[in-house]
């Protein structure tokens, strides 16, 4: 619970970090809002008298303001205690303390409550928290001093009182200890007066704080004041998994928010069929398995080979009374599929429509696949063979719907772009007289590269002298 009012001064933050002195009281555990702060008293009522004073962690007491000081929630005052004095902050004032005295303590005697000795001067202040700053270390040391005696004591909190004559040790333990010779030990070692109160494991919890398993403080550190019993029963009503480490709060209780939604359910509960009664069919006999109660909702299991198949059945709870009136007549209906209510939850379409398929988990596989497939095979680049032709590329096939006169200028630029890997065409020999000179071939000629067989010589060459 921060307070609205907490400001950085010298890098140093306020609020719970000034020691309790922050001076909008709204920096506490179980603070309480004065809902009444603007009311005005009727003319000639005097201002209701006690006050409630507010100590270390969730400590509360009443005090009567016998000096009629001008007091404000926020202000630190001096009050009485045994022996000595303590410093506390004002909490609660006026016409709202007088509501608090009657829900709290309904048998206060004013005559009989501790006094506010006065306000809080500077050197009351530095004790008060030298008191704080001394805690910690004490706790520690009497814990060390717990063990070496052999005590089954846990102690959780140190309680100076505000003139450091005094301290009060909270522990909490399973059963009775004797710890006389524990408060000698502390007594020589810490020279003050010892105190020790046993208190439970919420309590505990109160007074230390912590973060609740939904994610906020504590209820019993906040606003929580009493602490009413729980039991597994509400877990139960609830439909709970009756796991300890669920169900268990930081002090190792049931939690206490058990408690908060179990009149709803309660009566909820109350228009549900007893789900101790088996319901009778033809196939078989069908006991509960668990209720759903926000969905209004009883699901129920067929006895032993009939269930092979079927699984669960959900009925609500008008069709679960009437198949049991119809087992009271001495009838039995012939399958509990007849009354199952249970339908299909439909899947609502998005309104926005799926361009690219950003919905689908694998719209990328295809799309990797296909491009493994289109990549064209690579041609050797090694030396041709004897008799290929010098433009062996094929021509590009044109397109019946595209027009020839339209064509892109990239096919104009592959067009003036000159071939580097066109062979050089052999030249004819010169001066030979039975070789006569070779026409220009022709490049886009396809020569026969088959292989024939040489001719016989049949002695005709003539030219030819030996």
């Amino acid at each position: 619970m921060g307070c609205s009012s907490c400001s950085s001064g010298g890098g140093t933050p306020r609020g719970c970090k000034n020691n309790g002195t922050c001076s909008s009281g709204g920096c506490n555990k179980l603070g309480v809002f004065d809902w009444l702060a603007n009311m005005q008293l009727p003319a000639g009522q005097s201002p209701y008298d006690i006050l409630e004073i507010r100590f270390k962690n969730s400590r509360k007491t009443f005090y009567r303001n016998a000096k009629n000081l001008s007091l404000q929630v926020g202000d630190v005052v001096a009050v009485e205690a045994s022996p000595g004095y303590d410093i506390g902050v004002v909490s609660v004032i006026g016409e709202l303390a007088r509501i608090q005295v009657k829900k709290k303590s309904p048998g206060l005697k004013p005559m009989e409550t501790k006094k506010i000795l006065r306000i809080a001067n500077q050197e009351d202040i530095d004790k008060w928290v030298q008191a704080r700053a001394l805690e910690s270390e004490v706790m520690f040391q009497a814990r060390t001093l717990a063990v070496n005696i052999g005590l089954e004591m846990k102690i959780s909190d140190v309680e100076y009182q505000g003139d450091l004559t005094k301290a009060t040790f909270y522990y909490t333990a399973e059963g009775r200890v004797d710890f006389r010779q524990l408060i000698k030990d502390m007594a020589d070692q810490f020279k003050i007066r010892i105190e020790m109160r046993q208190i439970g494991s919420r309590q505990e919890a109160q007074r230390l704080g912590g973060i609740g398993s939904c994610g906020r403080e504590l209820c019993c550190s906040t606003w929580l004041t009493d602490f009413r019993s729980v039991s597994t029963s509400a877990a139960r009503y609830q439909q709970l998994s009756l796991n300890p480490q669920k169900l268990a709060g930081q002090c190792g209780k049931l939690k206490c928010c058990l408690n908060y939604e179990l009149d709803m359910y309660l009566d909820a509960i109350k228009s549900f069929p007893s789900t101790d009664v088996k319901l009778q069919t033809e196939k078989g006999t069908a006991f509960h398995i668990k209720t759903d109660v926000f969905k209004r909702q009883l699901w129920y299991m067929y006895e032993g080979e009939a269930s092979h198949g079927v699984g669960l059945v959900a009925l609500t709870p008008e069709r679960a009374a009437d198949i049991i009136k119809i087992n009271k007549t001495g009838k039995k209906p012939a399958d509990l599929k007849d009354f199952d209510t249970h339908v299909q939850v439909v899947r609502k379409e998005p309104d926005y429509d799926n361009v690219v398929g950003q919905d689908s988990l694998n719209r990328f596989d295809n799309t990797f696949g296909n491009k493994n497939k289109k990549r064209k095979k690579k041609k050797p680049n090694g030396p041709r063979m004897e008799g290929e032709g010098a433009n062996t590329a094929p021509k590009p096939v044109q397109r019946p719907d595209r027009p020839q006169g339209n064509k892109p200028q990239q096919d104009k630029a592959q067009q003036n772009r000159p071939q580097q890997n066109k062979p050089q065409q052999p030249k004819p020999a010169e001066g030979g007289e039975g070789n006569a000179p070779q026409a220009q071939a022709n490049p886009n000629k396809k020569k026969n590269n088959r292989r024939r067989p040489p001719r016989k010589n049949t002695g005709g060459n003539e030219g030819t002298e030996k």
